[in-house]
């Protein structure tokens, strides 16, 4: 089944990286690829503080699951966070990919950031979101072909 993915990411630092995951489906059939990304472009960064919520929030409205691409400065990022939450609350399937091992456009790799799940409780038991959310490495687990699969377990565990 194809599903609707919001990608979260720090958009200054890792775009590069973050396309490369994003447009890993383009040299698939769709229906292999397993996913059709629902995120943001650069419209966002040119909107004020309310109008960038309300984009994500539209944004997130008809996806059914949330990855998070961690690279070296993710865990720090007001709006990833913002974006976590709201789709915890929509209840979205969540999954985290670190993604410092992909090469920017300057072939350069990155150091490993810290798990933006960790910094989140849920509140009914005060549970942790990294212990409840997988995450993976885009290059050791081989995200080029199991992103979807990845994605589809995540969609199921949320019900959608």
């Amino acid at each position: 089944m194809i599903r609707r993915v919001f990608f979260s990411f720090h958009y200054d630092r890792d775009i590069w990286r973050a396309n490369r995951v994003r447009n890993s489906w383009v040299t698939k059939d769709r229906e292999d690829a397993g996913f059709w990304d629902a995120s943001l472009w650069e419209e966002a960064k040119t909107k004020g503080d309310k109008a960038l919520m309300k984009l994500i929030d539209e944004a997130l409205r008809n996806t059914s699951v949330t990855a998070v691409l961690i690279g070296t400065e993710t865990y720090e990022r007001e709006w990833v966070e913002y974006e976590i939450k709201k789709s915890f609350e929509k209840g979205n399937g969540l999954l985290g990919v670190y993604i410092h091992k992909l090469k920017n456009e300057n072939k350069k790799t990155d150091k490993k950031g810290k798990n933006p799940f960790t910094k989140l409780k849920r509140k009914s038991d005060g549970k942790n979101l990294s212990e409840i959310y997988p995450t993976y490495d885009w290059v050791s687990d081989d995200g080029y072909t199991n992103f979807g699969n990845w994605v589809e377990k995540e969609a199921k565990r949320a019900g959608k």
